[in-house]
């Protein structure tokens, strides 16, 4: 990027927090002692709105002082050490951490309980070398929530660090280069968490003052579905989407006849519902008996703003209705949140793939079962070696079906397809002539 843009980017308009009429996009990083967390907000007249967020549940402060406690014991040649020694070089590894934030070098005292002594000289330029990578790594998921909120660097008008591993002047050093700004670090790293939620505990107690008229809006952190056909999940709220909100979508029976469809509402964000956690189980029963793909039944999710989820279907023809409410993140941990995410990530190609073989047998079953009640109920519309034949397409989509080659299982329902167009034109003829039977032009018309 030219410095000519880098330039003209808006800055905020005061240094002293997002409390003074600011308004843009701004990135919270927030860098603990054990997990790292970022937030995208969006500032509007008050409002706070969360665009995305992320992270990494397995990365904070505590893995740089694990990575001096490395570096302590490779400089001094230390043989396995007891839980004893270990505590005590842990403790200098985070003093030095800690000093090496206003320092540019630290020396490393240590007399063991085993006899050894240890006296090193640490640099601010060997801290940085040796856990670039940790710093690399926060930059990671940062990047994630920035496409997650279909932003880049240059909507971002600021930058907040939270969290006391903040303070380590690579850290800031690196975010300040990846957003070409320099980050807002006036308050307390440490108190800038409690100073926010007093804030609001103030605000929710009915204590505003003139001006304070804040509102926070808040997203779902994980994808909220339906079960479909096959064991496949249907995402109908995603993540990161803002609450309150509603989201429906319609869907249809599988079967002939079918009167009752047994709803599971789901969370995450895997392809198949084994592998998403299942919130509820309700069913929606007097659906009037129609043919397979016929009724139209409307499942709407709805998220307040306290988070609490309600779901309802309706079939649109007869009206029947049944519907549930649950707490999404009842019993789910920031860790789980986080570990689910990861988990999505990780396995995305197997389980596109996955999804892919699934659909493509359902679409078999589908065909077989709608070709075999044509068959059952106009026969006698074919000749013997018709029936031979689509007999024939039918075994060979039942063979593919058992396998796990999708393609093969596309090719094989679409010569079925192909095989009974003739056959379903003559059922269709033949609709027509019955309907039309013994009736005058005008009775027609």
């Amino acid at each position: 990027m030219c410095c000519a843009c880098s330039m003209n980017r808006p800055r905020l308009r005061s240094p002293t927090g997002l409390d003074n009429a600011s308004e843009g996009v701004y990135v919270v990083y927030d860098l603990g002692g054990g997990t790292f967390d970022i937030s995208i907000l969006k500032l509007t007249k008050g409002v706070f709105e969360v665009l995305a967020t992320g992270g990494d549940s397995a990365l904070g402060g505590d893995d740089f002082d694990h990575r001096i406690f490395c570096w302590i014991s490779q400089q001094a040649g230390l043989a396995p050490l007891s839980d004893e020694d270990t505590r005590i070089l842990m403790v200098k590894a985070r003093e030095a951490k800690e000093l090496l934030s206003t320092k540019a070098e630290v020396s490393i005292d240590a007399a063991l309980n085993s006899g050894e002594r240890v006296h090193l000289q640490l640099t601010s330029a060997i801290f940085d070398e040796i856990t670039q990578h940790l710093v690399a790594k926060t930059l990671t998921p940062t990047r994630k929530a920035l496409r997650d909120a279909e932003l880049t660097v240059d909507d971002v008008d600021g930058v907040v660090l939270v969290g006391g591993a903040t303070r380590m002047p690579s850290i800031r050093k690196a975010v300040g280069a990846y957003f070409e700004t320099t980050p807002l670090a006036n308050i307390d790293p440490d108190k800038v968490v409690a100073l926010g939620a007093a804030i609001q505990a103030n605000l929710l107690a009915g204590n505003r003052a003139p001006g304070d008229d804040w509102l926070l809006l808040d997203v779902i952190p994980l994808s909220l579905g339906i079960e479909t056909m096959g064991g496949l999940v249907e995402k109908v709220i995603p993540r990161n989407s803002t609450i309150p909100c509603a989201r429906a979508q319609e869907f249809t029976t599988f079967k002939d006849g079918q009167t009752a469809m047994a709803i599971q509402v789901l969370q995450g964000e895997r392809e198949l519902v084994s592998d998403c956690r299942s919130l509820a189980k309700f069913e929606l029963r007097g659906i009037p008996p129609m043919a397979a793909g016929a009724a139209r039944i409307r499942v709407t999710y709805q998220v307040d703003a306290d988070g609490l989820l309600s779901v309802s279907a309706r079939e649109l023809r007869s009206g029947v209705e049944a519907s549930i409410s649950v707490k999404p993140s009842y019993g789910l941990a920031d860790d789980d949140i986080a570990r689910m995410l990861q988990e999505s990530f990780a396995s995305a190609d197997v389980d596109m793939q996955a999804r892919a073989l699934k659909e493509e047998q359902v679409e078999a079953e589908r065909i077989v079962l709608a070709t075999e009640s044509a068959l059952s109920a106009d026969a006698a519309l074919l000749s013997e070696q018709e029936r031979v034949d689509i007999a024939a397409l039918i075994d060979a989509v039942r063979v593919q079906a058992q396998g796990t080659d999708h393609l093969a299982i596309k090719a094989a329902v679409d010569a079925l397809a192909h095989g009974t167009e003739e056959f379903a034109a003559r059922r269709m003829d033949r609709s027509v002539h019955d309907a039309l039977t013994g009736k005058t032009l005008d009775q027609v018309s």
